[in-house]
């Protein structure tokens, strides 16, 4: 190139100097973003679960994140997913948000969109309940059935690109959505509120559970974190063996577990890892609403089985301490599958045995599992309930 050339494309006269390629909604971006600052912000309560006279020095408490306006822990997860997402420039004034979920991540972000003005689309997987698609619906949002067997993110992201709206993608960005080293989130209400040894429960995108090992690693807190993970899911296996390509069914546990480890479980924050079978998941749900006080979901079942399982460790060890978990979603959502016994049978969980062992432990102290019981019959296609 000669300098007469070279003087010609730097002078501005060819297509070097570009403006306004991305429309900047400046203004419309401040006011939502002011509109989610200014919603109510609810510091769920504790709930700590009594234990019997052979437990002493232990505590197990229950962050009840049920009472959330949208229902579900999932509601701070979907507040961090918009925020981020109106400071990246990615949501516009016309476009609909678009996820890849079923269940709590669907309307906690669908009641979002009600408070922005927003329209909302949930892409689900063919043969969601009814009752999942009202809930949806019952906010405004608009369900997408995917075909049987699709890719259901992939399926979402085709369907933001046709509509022009956004794909939030829940299961890249909840790990970097999550605010982990502020003061406004569940890891510091937690942790102000209590002061526990271990934190446990199930991981559906990896976000939470990163967000606290995170937050306590930041702030010098003696916390560490166990990730329950029930049958059939992928997260297990690719931690053990350090594999984040590990892939397996998904869940039959509403709202964790996953046929593959997403980008936001994070290996290093976690600290242990238990599988636990899909029946005892349920009994223990069970037992909490008829012997514990409050009456959860699955996914909390998951996460108190695990709870169950290091106090009783602790125990043997003599050790004293704390236990927390979550109370993630309150179990009225679940009236006609989990808290239904043709429902479980129909889905081979076979939560009986498991029953009298949990109540016991929570009663006396003493913990026997069952010695026999069966097992769900592994999914020949890929399960998916986020």
């Amino acid at each position: 190139m000669s300098v007469t050339e070279r003087a010609k494309v730097l002078d501005g006269t060819d297509d070097d100097d570009l403006s306004d390629r991305y429309r900047d909604e400046r203004d419309w971006v401040a006011g939502r973003i002011e509109l989610i600052r200014g919603l109510p912000h609810v510091e769920t309560p504790l709930i700590e679960v009594p234990l019997p006279a052979k437990l002493d020095g232990l505590r197990l408490c229950v962050k009840n994140e049920s009472v959330h306006p949208s229902g579900s822990h999932k509601h701070r997860l979907a507040e961090a997913l918009f925020t981020n997402a109106l400071a990246s420039g990615w949501l516009r004034s016309e476009g609909p948000v678009v996820e890849a979920s079923s269940g709590s991540t669907a309307i906690s972000e669908a009641w979002f969109c009600q408070q922005l003005g927003l329209a909302f689309a949930a892409v689900v997987p063919s043969g969601t309940a009814k009752e999942k698609k009202d809930a949806i619906r019952d906010l405004n949002g608009n369900v997408v059935e995917a075909p049987p067997g699709a890719d259901l993110c992939e399926h979402a992201r085709q369907y933001a690109l046709k509509v022009g709206g956004h794909f939030m993608d829940q299961f890249t960005y909840a790990e970097r959505a999550y605010d982990w080293h502020g003061e406004h989130g569940l890891a510091p209400e937690l942790l102000g509120a209590v002061d526990p040894d271990w934190f446990v429960m199930g991981a559906g995108t990896g976000g939470t559970v990163t967000s606290v090992g995170r937050y306590a690693r930041n702030t010098g807190r003696k916390v560490r974190v166990c990730v329950t993970d029930p049958e059939n899911s992928a997260f297990f296996a690719g931690w053990r063996d350090d594999n984040p390509k590990a892939t397996d069914k998904g869940s039959r546990i509403e709202g964790i577990g996953r046929p593959r480890v997403e980008p936001s479980f994070l290996f290093p924050m976690v600290n242990r890892m238990i599988r636990v079978y899909d029946a005892a998941s349920v009994a223990a749900m069970r037992v909490a609403a008829d012997h514990l006080g409050f009456r959860p979901g699955p996914s909390t079942g998951t996460g108190l089985f695990g709870a169950l399982r290091i106090l009783h460790g602790m125990q043997d060890r003599g050790e004293r301490g704390t236990v927390a978990t979550l109370m993630c979603d309150d179990g009225s959502r679940y009236n006609n599958e989990y808290y239904n016994n043709d429902w479980c049978a129909a889905h081979g969980i076979d939560f009986e045995p498991w029953l009298d062992p949990i109540t016991e432990f929570f009663q006396t102290g003493d913990w026997q599992p069952p010695t026999t019981f069966d097992t769900a019959p592994r999914p020949s296609d890929t399960l998916w309930n986020m």
